[in-house]
């Protein structure tokens, strides 16, 4: 028997965590632009000197959080980095981490994407028109449905399989049309 319960987002995932990462420093930067609408993995980054932004490590969800990128998809789970490499983005992502022992990072990408989360934020938009923002504190205080561990890693892992295989079609159609 599976049981959901309703908790705050902030007891699973941790919205924005902290990671050091010094001025001038060169690392991998994944800009705005580099992000394809619900497109799970990163195909684009460029490495530059870190001079700000949001700084994130291997499977952290990044999410846009400024209209209109959010509202088109701009969602990615950070799969270009070294081990415990640092890389940074723009200051208008907001970056999820999956709790060790209580959440999978699989899990939280695919509820970051989900309307559960998107139609939150997209709702808690404020800002002068056209320059809108998602309200950081409506996330990390928002309740949502989160199944125990192994339930979350089974749901992922179907998730992750069909991601796997739109990806190998992407290629197959991309190389014969080449």
């Amino acid at each position: 028997m599976c049981l959901w319960k309703n908790e705050k987002i902030s007891k699973y995932i941790e919205i924005n965590p902290k990671e050091t990462l010094h001025k001038g420093t060169l690392a991998k930067k994944i800009g705005m632009d580099k992000l394809k609408p619900f497109c799970r993995d990163v195909s684009e980054y460029e490495v530059t000197e870190y001079s700000g932004g949001v700084k994130f490590r291997n499977g952290d969800t990044i999410m846009a959080r400024i209209t209109p990128c959010l509202e088109n998809g701009k969602t990615a789970m950070v799969n270009i980095l070294e081990e415990n490499e640092v890389g940074f983005g723009s200051t208008e992502y907001i970056v999820f981490r999956a709790k060790k022992g209580i959440a999978d990072e699989d899990f939280v990408f695919y509820l970051v994407l989900s309307p559960i989360v998107r139609d939150t934020a997209i709702k808690s938009m404020v800002g002068s028109s056209g320059r809108q923002r998602v309200q950081i504190g409506v996330i990390q205080d928002m309740e949502v449905p989160f199944p125990d561990l192994n339930i979350q890693r089974k749901i992922a892992s179907i998730l992750k399989n069909i991601d796997d295989k739109i990806m190998i079609n992407s290629r197959i159609n991309n190389n014969l049309l080449a």
